[in-house]
């Protein structure tokens, strides 16, 4: 071996947590061209129906225009009875309308596919392996996404259609397997809920006969309500103040009781149903009358159809109930729900929305903050350990690790919960931290972002990451792993730096020691803020915490105070 003198290589940055911008999870981040008029697709896989839509967008407005929709009733949510997983059946539908999906948006030479899954696959047990099977075999990947995150969606697109006009608005959408239920005023949203009531879920459950007898529609009625009344009470509990609201309503099953108020009312319902407004006493004619025909009398009722005459009784019924409960009545129909509002968060993504929905593209930063104050997170302290996170992560970025800018989110969002464990209890709270960022509703994010997050707190400290584990078996993709083998040690080491919560290290700079082109050691140099400050407990915690990253990265670090580094400027052997 060749031995040269070689200046080491130094990485520094002063990087802070408030110059993060959170990165669009994956589906989001496809490659676009903002200049001239992207084509892009959205995809919804419901609990009842597969849809999509294709838009052209105008990036000088900016807005977009539907070039094209598409729809395909698979009934997702058929579960099987004894399991609740999602049935092979189910899922071959599925599969074959997505392929067709994939086959149009092509066909307009799309630049993205955003899609997204919701409750069936939220809830069923094989719902992952579902979405894995989807993305081998088509290609496309779906985000999961909880159902909080669903409704902050919904409400985007229902934006991009109504204007509000500053008054409170109740947007209802009942789906497949869930309503979802949200209170704004044109800003960001006051109420987000979903609530696991839906028509195929209902009809599943309580509807045996038919038609139904009088014994299963008290039931389902009794259900329904014993739902709804906990978040509609909360939701009219804040609209107090204001009084009157008005009620928006998405989706297929309030389409369908539009369209057919419409008919009987107008003889034929408009070329468009944007607007379009019904009462509530309506509904109550129209629920009576399906609680009285079997499901071949329903279907052949004009507009209603094989699929959707199965389950309009129950999603009439959920409707009657959320109508009821506000004491509202009437609804006033939205064309758009779920899949713009998809449409309208990629263009936030990319810039390209900065007018009243801009406080949206800040959703992920404002939901971690409102979850640590909620678990009285200490601010100052979590910011401290998130600024001293990034600086490690940026520079060991293509020396150690080949992290981007969604992975550098991730890690800033866990530092600052890391510790929101403490609110249940010290001991072991690194475990809580992960139960309550797990079950947090973090906004902004898909369901395999979670995750990610609550497993890179969770290894902040105590044990490494170990296959035996429970939470880090739910990491089911072999490069998720791998992001919290790699990213937690950063944590750990930067928990140490403010051991005495007194900002004693003002910054870090790593310089390492090369083999070939391997890192084989790495001095981590401190500058305490005050000059006389040996920070001999920030020394001691290092010493602890730097194991597992030395594990990982197969490297020796040395800890040091700058003036010690200055006394040693000498440079590393480099290995040629």
């Amino acid at each position: 071996m060749i031995s040269s003198r070689a200046n080491p290589i130094e990485r520094s940055t002063t990087s802070t947590p408030l110059d993060l911008a959170p990165e669009p999870s994956p589906a989001l981040s496809s490659e676009s061209q903002p200049l001239g008029s992207p084509v892009m697709a959205a995809i919804d896989v419901g609990t009842n129906s597969l849809h999509m839509v294709v838009v052209r967008i105008n990036p000088r407005i900016p807005s977009f225009s539907i070039i094209s929709r598409e729809k395909a009733t698979v009934r997702l949510g058929e579960y099987c009875n004894k399991t609740g997983a999602l049935t092979a059946a189910a899922m071959d539908r599925a599969q074959e309308a997505l392929d067709r999906f994939c086959r149009i948006a092509r066909g307009f030479q799309v630049q993205s596919i955003v899609a997204v899954a919701t409750s069936a696959v939220r809830e069923a047990p094989n719902g992952l392996e579902f979405l894995k099977r989807i993305e081998r075999d088509l290609g496309l990947r779906v985000e999961l996404i909880s159902g909080q995150e669903e409704a902050r969606r919904i409400y985007l697109g229902v934006l991009s259609a109504m204007e509000f006009h500053n008054r409170l608005h109740v947007v209802v959408d009942i789906g497949g397997g869930s309503t979802e239920l949200i209170l704004g005023d044109g800003q960001e949203p006051e109420f987000l809920r979903s609530v696991k009531v839906g028509a195929v879920r209902l009809t599943q459950a309580f509807l045996h006969n038919d038609p139904p007898t009088p014994a299963e529609l008290q039931a389902l009625r009794q259900h329904i309500r014993g739902m709804l009344e906990a978040p509609i009470e909360q939701i009219k509990r804040i609209a107090e103040p204001q009084g009157s609201l008005t009620l928006v309503g998405t989706s297929g099953t309030i389409e369908t009781l539009a369209q057919l108020d419409a008919r009987r009312r107008l003889g034929n319902p408009p070329s468009r149903m944007q607007g379009y407004e019904f009462s509530l006493e309506a509904l109550h004619s129209y629920s009576k009358e399906f609680r009285t025909l079997t499901i071949a009398e329903r279907q052949k009722l004009p507009g209603l159809g094989e699929k959707r005459g199965e389950i309009i009784l129950a999603g009439t019924m959920i409707l009657e109930e959320v109508m009821s409960l506000l004491g509202i009545g009437q609804i006033r129909f939205c064309e758009r729900a779920l899949r713009e509002g998809l449409i309208v968060d990629w263009m936030i993504s990319q810039g390209l929305i900065e007018d009243r929905l801009r406080y949206h593209s800040s959703v992920r930063r404002r939901s971690i903050l409102k979850l640590a104050e909620k678990y009285q997170v200490e601010i100052p302290y979590a910011e401290r350990v998130a600024e001293f996170s990034l600086s490690l992560f940026d520079q060991t970025r293509g020396l150690l690790h080949r992290w981007g800018s969604r992975e550098r989110a991730l890690l800033w969002a866990a530092a600052m919960l890391h510790n929101c464990g403490h609110f249940i209890s010290h001991a072991a709270h690194h475990k809580h931290s992960y139960y309550l960022i797990r079950h947090g509703e973090l906004l902004g994010f898909n369901e395999e972002e979670v995750e990610l997050i609550a497993n890179l707190a969770r290894y902040h400290r105590k044990s490494p990451p170990k296959k035996k584990h429970e939470n880090f078996q739910r990491l089911t993709d072999e490069r998720d792993r791998q992001i919290v083998m790699e990213l937690s040690p950063l944590l750990r080491m930067a928990c140490a730096l403010d051991r005495r919560r007194l900002q004693a290290i003002q910054a870090l700079h790593c310089r390492f020691q090369l083999l070939g082109e391997e890192p084989r050691q790495m001095e981590l140099i401190l500058d305490p803020k005050h000059p006389n400050d040996d920070c001999a407990l920030e020394l001691w915690s290092l010493k602890a915490k730097k194991e597992v990253f030395e594990q990982q990265f197969k490297l020796e670090v040395i800890p040091k105070l700058s003036s010690q580094a200055e006394q040693s400027l000498d440079p590393f052997e480099v290995a040629v």
